[in-house]
């Protein structure tokens, strides 16, 4: 019989009101591996951040993101796969800009979609990632 010591869990709050609701946290990690949740573009106090504005508000996912991974012990360049929801596809330039600003030398592999909608109106993108720290 091999025993298999259970491996430790970290998880990652952001405070969103979601996360009660749905039941859920901003990341969390498990061994080298740290998954962060679809990250909207609110600000510190729950509104949307750049409303009409996709590019402003993939950088706002991306610096919350980027905040989920240092409390978890890593960075944006420890980051290997992103998957971004767009309510608009023609925001592709703008969103596809801003992750490109975060990720252009990291160069993870990503997936950019679009859905019908996210959960607030003035939401046009939604940014999660997946990391591992070697």
């Amino acid at each position: 019989i091999i025993k298999v010591k259970p491996m430790s869990k970290q998880k990652v709050s952001s405070g969103a009101p979601w996360e009660s609701i749905v039941g859920y946290c901003r990341a969390v990690r498990t061994g080298p591996h740290i998954a962060v949740s679809g990250t909207a573009p609110v600000s510190d106090d729950g509104k949307v951040v750049g409303v009409g504005d996709p590019y402003r508000q993939a950088k706002r996912c991306i610096e919350i993101i980027a905040a989920a991974l240092k409390q978890s012990g890593a960075g944006l360049d420890d980051v290997v796969r992103t998957r971004m929801y767009v309510t608009d596809i023609s925001h592709w330039e703008a969103v596809g800009k801003a992750h490109g600003e975060a990720f252009r030398e990291i160069q993870p592999a990503t997936t950019l979609v679009e859905v019908t909608a996210l959960i607030d109106p003035d939401m046009l993108v939604e940014i999660e990632a997946d990391a591992f720290v070697g």
